[in-house]
């Protein structure tokens, strides 16, 4: 690898990864592979930490047979799920196994393109030089808020699910979960024990079994080429519509059991009282807002990136920029792209494009 230092705080590299999480990690594994040089850097003080963060109940989405990186498979039960904490710590076993250079500690806050190199500007001062970028921040970074927030008063006390760890994160008394996706719904039993819950649903959601005739339906839908469904596809569209998730004894009888009262869609606000779309309303101490994450790459400073609505263009991870590509965005290739199981695959396909996009000799 080529990384030279033309002074303290300005750093060149043939390609920059920027996020070092499972997507950056798969994309070092690629780069590394195919002879280029490249640097990964991450805003997080150690690999993992965004996994850390996260609240005490959670394990992966997906089992752990279909949950490991290219070369190094998760240990443990296959048909399991892994702890929050164990996969950050596979991901820390990862990048050390693999001998990735990698930087921690350092939030890019601007980036710009001026037709030949991309330099990418770090909070601490330093700044990258580099023909290529892969973004690795993943399909979205900022807690989404509705605007109906703003009419609780401030005796109640709001958090976003990213900022929800365990019961002592809310006071004593009624606490409404706001969004019923699997984030809500752990968190919604993760309380039941020491709270008064309340679960406002929101569009309607489809739960799939576990296991289908004694095998664990990821691994069908594996076999079954679920997983590779692209976007535009009359499948891809139909679970992108529909976006099941799986049912872990999180659907709507088994939170019932647990005490908690799975209300409809919160539509008002009255005073401390929330008020739902069947009329019913309840005072609440406090409101975990488990609503979704939107993207935040507006310190990607180059117009050319983004479409008229504001968004993000690529096809299949490959921006219309030359030299920037993206890796670990929801449906970005596929089903798959946005979960762990996803990024390998898509990492190697950015790659081979970025490979061939520099001058011979890179």
């Amino acid at each position: 690898m080529n990384i030279a230092s033309e002074h303290q705080q300005r750093i060149h590299v043939d390609a920059l990864v920027i996020g070092g999480g499972q997507a950056g990690l798969a994309a070092a594994h690629a780069l590394k592979n195919a002879g280029v040089g490249y640097l990964v850097v991450d805003a997080g003080a150690a690999v993992g930490d965004s996994w850390r963060r996260r609240y005490d109940a959670l394990t992966l989405f997906t089992p752990r047979s279909v949950s490991g990186l290219p070369g190094m498979p998760l240990a443990g039960d296959p048909d399991g799920y892994a702890t929050k904490d164990e996969f950050a710590e596979y991901l820390a076993q990862y990048a050390v196994e693999g001998g990735y250079p990698l930087e921690t500690g350092t939030r890019i806050t601007a980036m710009r393109h001026d037709g030949g190199l991309f330099e990418a500007a770090a909070e601490g001062g330093s700044t990258y030089a580099t023909r290529a970028v892969i973004v690795a921040t993943g399909g979205f970074q900022k807690p989404l808020v509705p605007s109906i927030s703003t009419r609780f008063p401030p005796s109640v006390q709001q958090i976003h699910v990213s900022d929800f760890r365990n019961t002592t994160s809310v006071p004593e008394g009624p606490v409404l979960v706001v969004g019923d996706g699997a984030s809500g719904r752990d968190a919604a039993l993760a309380l039941s024990g020491s709270h008064r819950v309340l679960l406002a649903k929101g569009r309607p959601r489809k739960l799939f079994p576990e296991r289908i005739l004694g095998r664990s339906t990821w691994w069908w839908a594996e076999r079954l080429g679920l997983l590779r469904a692209s976007s535009d596809s009359l499948l891809g569209r139909r679970m992108r519509r529909v976006d099941p998730f799986p049912n872990r004894s999180n659907d709507d009888p088994a939170l019932v059991r647990k005490g908690v009262a799975v209300k409809p869609r919160l539509v008002a606000v009255d005073g401390a009282n929330a008020v739902f779309e069947d009329g019913s309303r309840e005072a609440v101490k406090a409101v975990v807002w488990a609503t979704g994450y939107r993207d935040d790459l507006r310190w990607i400073d180059i117009a050319r990136a983004f479409g008229t609505d504001g968004g993000i263009l690529h096809q299949e991870g490959i921006s219309p920029v030359p030299g920037l590509f993206f890796v670990g965005r929801p449906w970005q290739r596929n089903r798959a792209s946005g979960l762990i199981a996803g990024v390998g695959d898509d990492a190697a396909f950015i790659v081979e494009s970025l490979r061939r996009s520099l001058p011979e000799g890179a």
